[in-house]
């Protein structure tokens, strides 16, 4: 029997690949022809024409504000006339006009365009809409599930409206978005997201907690959403003693008009085909199993789409379904040996999910959400109210307005009080368990994942013991290794700083690397001497991207770890360049997505809520200064702390800056040059630090820090914090009187200063 069911799951599951490949195969030239990726290896300008397919969406960031939304390319020409030969193979017409890519109908070409943020949002500008804009390309890698990147200068051209069947939904979504926004609170912000999937208004903070406590779900709509809008339609049509055909095809009606409404995302393809084929099965009387129906959406889908395969929201969709059908009923029956099963059901459900899930968002965020299952249990019960009262309110708005306000407020309610469960545990100690990156930490969750379902699920089963003690034994001996690791490096301590720590003194030993966080929002001045340590600190905080990188200077301490950041980096702020080399390094950040600009005093932008402004070095210098007296020097500013970072400024070079910006005093300043003994004691007078920190190597040969600057910190009032003393060393505002929270890894050899509360962690 056994034999039978493998040999049919494995042909049907070839005859699946065989089938996506095939599509694969037939779509590729439609995808990305011939005339785009000569357009992208020649950096050619590009006239397009784009019909969307996402909702434009503003993203905030230190470089500026920009405008994205994804969309498939139908009619594509090298804009300007190209000449002949720039665009020879590719369709050109060989008489120096624009090549055409071909025939709009064929081409389907799937990319994400991002243009400059206007300050007003083009009219029209929506999904289904058809667009014209001139740009460039990009070419994503293979599998991405867009072809290529589009960038353009200028907003895009709305040429086409959406089709009607389509247009109707945008200006529903924009009026309950707004009517949302005047509630108050997290709960106004969350409330769009768990009604209709619109997680515009939340913002960096509330959406890291979500993440963090494993609630970031809830704003995803699903099947959960489905099944709530065809159990009400079916519920009317029974009421109104409808035929069940025509209550299939009135539930069929409304679930179309919801996927249109809430906008077609992966998680809501998967849900809506589910229910589609659950409704068809129910309607010639043989209702369809829950893994049939998702296995035969998997491959509708994937025949439809075969780049699905790699997005990861599909991936998780489908994930936690299949754990919900799958586990949750098991699982609940073993939880109820030691507890009621009404409870054993509530806790299964959502560790069923988390169960399935966790392998795959470990390579999204290398961490464990400790908290996850008990925040699920909290917000579990709220999370319907709030979808169902905000979708009412959503459809009574444009009809009845009173009425949807005042059921606005009941759902904002149950909204804020998941706001407050995800804040609330996200904030609590230990939240985010760490966990190692890419394939290596994917395999290991797979296999603690396998091994806590056999002692779970299998734990009672008959002919099962050896299975399950041979589980239970890897567990008991991972457990152990996995605590003693955390202990080792540090972890137990990191996990009692500050949930709000402002600046982060990585321990890279004999140079610098220092992060600045608002929210979701990082910076990092320098990346260190090694990669593998840059890389051990970022993981330790939980940070997987930076948005402003700060590369003070070429010296090896400061920039020999930046492969550690290399494809996860914003904007790039850099020196004046000494030699080829450091040019090279600039192509490379660039060619990996960043922004790379060369800084000079008057830069100026925004990290979050902190406000960062470069005071050195001067552009119009002469001679042109390079190497460390041409050190970025940055300030940032907000959130009760306002920190210096002077790179390897030497006294003269300090002299400098100090009579070119008149530097304000500071909380926090990063002392220059590791503590040498080259140092302007008038600035360190000047800043009036309460912390200076000091990123130094144990035993690192240059005698650093000197008792020079030691001295000179200690006339100025400012308590110094090494990285050889201390380890990883966080600062976070204290609140009232302006005093300063530091955490340390390691003991200082003092633990407190004037206004200043410094522990171990």
């Amino acid at each position: 029997m056994w034999n039978v069911a493998a040999f049919a799951v494995v042909t049907v599951s070839l005859a699946g690949g065989a089938l996506v490949a095939s599509v694969v195969a037939v779509d590729e030239p439609h995808r990305f022809p011939v005339l785009a990726h000569v357009a992208a290896a020649r950096h050619n300008r590009v006239d397009v024409q784009v019909v969307l397919s996402s909702t434009p969406e503003t993203r905030h960031s230190p470089g500026g504000d920009t405008l994205r939304f994804r969309g498939r390319v139908t009619g594509l020409r090298l804009a300007g006339g190209a000449s002949s030969d720039a665009s020879s193979g590719a369709g050109s017409s060989g008489d120096g006009s624009s090549g055409d890519a071909g025939d709009a109908g064929a081409l389907s070409m799937p990319v994400l365009v991002m243009v400059p943020s206007p300050p007003e949002t083009p009219r029209g500008l929506a999904i289904g809409a058809t667009v014209r804009m001139v740009g460039t390309l990009t070419a994503t890698a293979p599998g991405d599930s867009t072809a290529a990147l589009l960038f353009g200068r200028d907003p895009p051209v709305v040429t086409a409206a959406p089709p009607a069947w389509l247009s109707w939904a945008s200006p529903v979504r924009d009026r309950f978005a707004a009517a949302a926004a005047g509630l108050p609170g997290d709960g106004a912000a969350l409330l769009p997201g768990l009604a209709i999937g619109d997680t515009s208004a939340v913002g960096d903070d509330l959406d890291v907690a979500m993440k963090q406590s494993s609630l970031s779900h809830l704003t995803a709509v699903s099947g959960a959403n489905c099944a709530v809008v065809i159990a009400a339609v079916m519920l009317g049509a029974a009421l109104l003693r409808l035929a069940r055909g025509a209550r299939i095809a009135l539930a069929l009606l409304v679930l179309g008009a919801f996927v249109v409404l809430v906008t077609p995302d992966p998680s809501v393809l998967r849900a809506s085909l589910m229910a589609v084929i659950v409704l068809a099965s129910y309607g010639l009387g043989r209702p369809a199993g829950g893994v049939p129906a998702l296995a035969l959406a998997i491959i509708a889908l994937l025949v439809v789409d075969p780049w699905l395969s790699r997005n990861y929201g599909f991936a998780l969709s489908v994930l936690a379904t299949a754990g919900l059908l799958v586990l949750a009923a098991p699982l609940a029956r073993s939880l109820a040996r030691w507890m009621p099963r009404w409870l054993a059901t509530v806790i299964a459900i959502p560790a069923a999910a988390q169960l399935a899930c966790q392998p795959v968002l470990v390579l999204l965020t290398p961490a464990l959400p400790l908290y996850g299952v008990p925040a699920n249990l909290l917000a579990a019960p709220a999370a319907p109210v709030a979808t169902v009262l905000g979708l009412i309110a959503c459809l009574l708005l444009p009809l009845l307005p009173g009425v949807a306000a005042g059921i606005l407020h009941l759902a904002w309610l149950p909204s804020a009080f998941i706001a407050a469960v995800a804040t609330t545990c996200a904030g609590l100690p230990g939240s985010q368990l760490p966990w190692p990156e890419g394939i290596l930490g994917f395999v290991a969750c797979l296999a603690v994942t396998v091994a806590l379902i056999i002692v779970l699920v299998r734990g009672n089963a008959a002919g099962n013991r050896r299975w399950v003690t041979l589980a239970a034994v890897l567990l008991l001996g991972f457990a152990g290794s996995y605590a003693g690791s955390l202990l080792g490096s540090g972890w137990a301590r990191a996990r009692g700083f500050p949930n709000d720590w402002q600046i982060a003194a990585c321990d890279i030993g004999q140079g610098d690397a220092v992060l600045v966080r608002d929210g979701d929002a990082h910076a990092l001045v320098d990346v260190g001497p090694d990669p593998a340590l840059l890389t051990t600190c970022l993981a330790t905080l939980g940070i997987t991207h930076i948005d402003l990188l700060v590369l003070t200077h070429y010296d090896l301490d400061h920039v020999g770890g930046v492969e550690a950041v290399i494809g996860k980096v914003g904007l790039v702020l850099v020196g004046p360049p000494e030699n080829a080399q450091d040019e090279r390094l600039h192509t490379r950040l660039a060619a990996a997505g960043a922004t790379v600009r060369e800084a000079g005093a008057g830069d100026s932008g925004t990290l979050g809520g902190l406000r960062w402004r470069v005071l050195w070095p001067r552009r119009d210098a002469v001679p042109v200064i390079t190497g460390n007296p041409a050190s970025v020097t940055v300030t940032f500013e907000g959130r009760g702390i306002r920190s210096i970072f002077l790179g390897d400024l030497g006294e003269d070079a300090q002299q400098a800056m100090m009579a070119a910006a008149s530097p304000s005093p500071v909380d926090v300043v990063k002392v220059a040059h590791h503590g040498s003994a080259d140092q302007s004691a008038a600035l360190y007078r000047r800043l009036q630090a309460t912390v200076g920190l000091i990123s130094v190597g144990v035993d690192n040969g240059y005698g650093h820090p000197t008792r020079s600057l030691l001295g000179m910190l200690r006339a100025s009032g400012t308590r110094a914090l090494r990285t050889d003393q201390c380890g990883m060393i966080l600062v976070a505002p204290g609140g009232e009187g302006g005093a300063l929270r530091v955490w340390s890894e390691r003991a200082p050899p003092a633990l407190t200063t004037s206004g200043t509360s410094v522990q171990p962690g």
